[in-house]
């Protein structure tokens, strides 16, 4: 609204909203351009992150790394007619769930579809015994989630409905990351709720119409990283990154692969009240966010079994820095790099 980016840090040396507003009158940084809808017709461009995802799929075209599953239980009765129209509506109303990726004179590019029928595949395991039907439908989630996709033809969202019992189901979501992520997956399971209620109860549905879509963000995006602007970004990180490590030599029992493989696991690590209270308390008197207080934990715990004081961790950010980016489903995560210098002989408050 302002024309004006502020850093995070702003927020913290500016906590009121009387200083905000100083520091915003006070800016001398470049004004961001505002996010204008565009013509959606033909070949459209890729946003820099989009391009990323097509050049690795054209490394490795039946990799499935950049899946994006999702599996939700559905208690109740379910009226599969009305979640299959929620589908299609909300592919209608997303235009990046109707998009294919095609190479045009070298160059990528981003085609949108009309909308079209949804399916919804509907696979009945409630007649087999209750081991069975559990074991099936891990095998078909597993199955669904190691299926890749194909950017030239698409579609880039997969739904199959399993159904266990009479008011038990299993949905079965599945998106490229090169029209989705984290933020998306949760607009979607909103949106798709919002739709299935009006369907049910044959209501029209009140959500607001859409301000922009995602080819309007990679075209903004692409305008406005150019020139100066863009070299001033590549030159930031040039600097942030001069020297670094190319790897943290954690010591490992098994040798580390040429190549990644992208076999990995997640562990869930629950921190008990007092810690969590501690922790919050440590950041707020040290002018912090807990965020902070954990990465300086994990960078020392990195540097102490690495033996390095040089460490990089990457972080995902939302990249949804336009209010009007907030409700669509699309691909704006960026990975940023934080890099410390761990200096053995401070304390812990010091970094």
């Amino acid at each position: 609204e302002f024309g004006v980016e502020l850093p995070l840090r702003a927020l913290f040396e500016s906590p009121t909203i009387e200083a905000l507003a100083g520091r915003l009158s006070a800016s001398t940084g470049p004004l961001v351009p505002k996010l204008p809808p565009v013509s959606h017709d033909g070949q459209l461009p890729l946003s820099f992150a989009q391009q990323r995802l097509w050049l690795l799929d054209q490394l490795q075209p039946e990799d499935a790394s950049y899946n994006l599953p999702t599996a939700l239980q559905l208690s109740g009765h379910v009226d599969v007619e009305a979640l299959r129209r929620a589908f299609e509506s909300l592919v209608a109303r997303h235009e990046s769930l109707r998009t294919t990726f095609e190479q045009h004179q070298g160059q990528p590019s981003q085609r949108i579809h009309t909308p079209r029928d949804w399916a919804l595949p509907l696979v009945d395991l409630s007649s087999l015994p209750e081991v069975q039907r559990q074991e099936e439908s891990r095998r078909l989630a597993d199955a669904e989630m190691r299926r890749p996709f194909q950017l030239a033809t698409g579609p880039l969202l997969r739904s199959t409905l399993v159904r266990l019992g009479e008011d038990s189901h299993l949905l079965l979501v599945t998106m490229h990351h090169i029209v989705s992520d984290g933020w998306s997956m949760g607009v979607l399971v909103r949106e798709m709720a919002a739709f299935y209620e009006a369907f049910t109860t044959g209501t029209t549905p009140t959500l607001a119409p859409l301000p922009v879509q995602y080819s309007d963000f990679a075209t903004w995006q692409r305008q406005w990283l150019q020139g100066e602007t863009l070299d001033a970004q590549i030159q930031y990180w040039k600097r942030q990154l001069s020297g670094a490590p190319a790897a943290l030599e954690l010591p490992t029992d098994r040798p580390r692969p040429p190549v990644q493989s992208h076999r990995g696991a997640a562990v869930d690590v629950r921190i008990p009240a007092n810690v969590s209270n501690a922790l919050k308390a440590l950041a707020q008197h040290e002018g912090a966010t807990p965020f902070m207080a954990l990465l300086a934990a994990f960078q020392v715990l990195l540097s102490r079994y690495s033996a390095q004081d040089d460490v990089s961790v990457g972080t995902p950010i939302a990249g949804r820095t336009q209010a009007e980016t907030e409700g669509l489903i699309g691909f704006f995560v960026n990975t940023l790099v934080l890099r410390s210098h761990l200096d053995p002989r401070a304390t812990f408050r010091e970094l």
